[in-house]
């Protein structure tokens, strides 16, 4: 999510946390064993019950938030298992500490390798990021004006690598809302409980595909999954292709698009992927 300061990144990111569809059983069980490695776990409360929301600060080190030191336990990526990460300030962040991101939101898991062990942790994770367009945080704001120049905006944005927007699914534009506009959230169609309800039912349609595998979701298809999965229509697959072609996206973006739009596709029940969910999903770009 990118917009200026205290355009409400912050209360997104908590809110988002509250639609997700509620844990069963063996992901209660998985993540409530990570969070008694971590020493986390009390007689009081044995188990972990709701998806974690784990926010980060930007000056948190890399051994707390990937995992490691000298007893080896799991770092925030995994304590956000089956969760969120919330990484606030997301430029702020060290470069090589993003790019250390880029296996467990690859590989749904980190290795923490040490002289005398090696480590294997979960880290099946939502990653949401919030950022300002630059340092002050006003470029393209339409009440404020942006006092950085080019070479400052250049360098506060060369974090966002590559190979890390490449595994990022979602940009989002976040405007500053203005004060006569503070009552518009009554007009809000869906309450959070109620859009719970359509991503749970989402959930439960995309699972049957599924049935007699270990994936629950979308986010875990592989490339041939997605092939087997994510078929379209002549006229669907020609719109991809071009739109891939003009927009030099690469084959890792192609197949991410796919299960964003198989995911658009389940959320509306419909068991085909169509044209309007490929273009929501291609819309979510950053180009």
């Amino acid at each position: 999510m990118e917009g200026p300061p205290g355009s409400g990144k912050t209360m997104l990111a908590k809110a988002f946390a509250t639609i997700l569809p509620n844990m069963d059983f063996s992901e209660i069980v998985d993540v409530s064993k990570i969070y008694s490695v971590a020493g986390l776990l009390s007689k009081d409360h044995p188990l972990i019950f709701t998806r974690p929301f784990r926010k980060v600060h930007h000056t948190a080190s890399g051994v707390s938030i990937i995992g490691g030191g000298r007893d080896s336990r799991p770092g925030e990526i995994s304590l956000a298992h089956k969760g969120v990460l919330f990484l606030d300030e997301f430029l702020e962040f060290d470069g090589k500490l993003l790019e250390m991101l880029r296996q467990p939101l690859e590989d749904g898991e980190i290795s923490i390798n040490r002289v005398n062990a090696s480590y294997i942790y979960p880290a099946k994770f939502i990653l949401i990021g919030a950022l300002n367009p630059c340092p002050c945080g006003f470029l393209g704001d339409k009440e404020k004006s942006c006092i950085c120049s080019e070479s400052q905006i250049e360098r506060y944005r060369s974090k966002l690598s590559g190979p890390i927007l490449d595994r990022i699914d979602l940009f989002i534009r976040v405007p500053r809302i203005k004060v006569e506009d503070f009552g518009e959230h009554k007009k809000t169609p869906k309450t959070s409980v109620e859009l719970k309800e359509q991503i749970e039912q989402a959930r439960a349609f995309g699972k049957t595909r599924f049935t007699g595998t270990k994936k629950t979701s979308n986010a875990e298809m592989s490339n041939e999954d997605v092939e087997k999965y994510c078929t379209l229509g002549a006229e669907e697959d020609t719109f991809l292709k071009n739109a891939i072609e003009r927009l030099q996206l690469s084959t890792r973006i192609y197949f991410r698009i796919l299960k964003l739009a198989r995911t658009i596709a389940d959320l509306e029940g419909s068991p085909d992927i169509k044209l309007l969910h490929l273009a929501e999903a291609l819309s979510y770009r950053k180009i």
